[in-house]
């Protein structure tokens, strides 16, 4: 089987982006884009959830009985996410401790497991694994933008450098209705960019 990896990247990335087509995930988008770190940091850990759990699914398909299909995608789902869990806690703790209840919540974040019902189930291991990645950084992506825009209006600063040429400090922006702002503006703006292409 073949895969265009041009096509698939955009995919993920652009016309099937989980957070800013789809809107899924938007509960940890909101909630832990209070910086370009703890965004990235979150993306990645969902790109290694759902990745790992779309091939295993995608290996398993065939041999999960329908009536219990959810409860065991909950299940792999959960292996990966305390695997992900476990070593952010060992290898990077200020993440961890930044992230907090959010990264065990992966487990019942929807990209994870639509993308596991949808897509895993139905398709072959290595379109799984590449729908992971793809899907996946496009979440990621959207993530860290919104948390670098969040991080640069909240302190002038960007991943913790100061990229600003003064300092100020617009508390909004890190606070919960300043989430909302930035994913307002964001999608905005990718809504005009489109209507102005077609």
């Amino acid at each position: 089987m073949s895969i265009n990896l041009k096509n698939e990247l955009y995919r993920g990335i652009v016309s099937e982006n989980p957070l800013f087509r789809i809107a899924l995930g938007l509960c940890p988008a909101l909630a832990t884009s209070t910086s370009a770190t703890n965004a990235l940091g979150m993306g990645l850990s969902v790109i290694a959830v759902l990745t790992c759990s779309n091939m295993v699914i995608s290996l398993l398909r065939n041999q999960i009985p329908g009536k219990v299909r959810i409860p065991a995608f909950i299940v792999i789902i959960a292996t990966f996410v305390t695997m992900v869990d476990l070593l952010i806690a060992a290898f990077v703790p200020t993440l961890y401790e930044a992230l907090g209840i959010f990264i065990p919540l992966i487990v019942v974040n929807c990209i994870i497991l639509g993308r596991a019902e949808a897509y895993a189930a139905k398709n072959e291991v290595l379109p799984s694994i590449v729908d992971g990645i793809v899907m996946g950084t496009g979440f990621a992506l959207a993530l860290t933008l919104i948390g670098s825009l969040r991080e640069f209006f909240s302190a002038g600063t960007l991943f913790g450098f100061a990229i600003a040429p003064f300092k100020y400090q617009f508390i909004l922006m890190i606070l919960a209705p300043g989430a909302f702002i930035t994913l307002g503006l964001v999608l905005a703006a990718i809504n005009f960019m489109q209507n102005k292409e077609a």
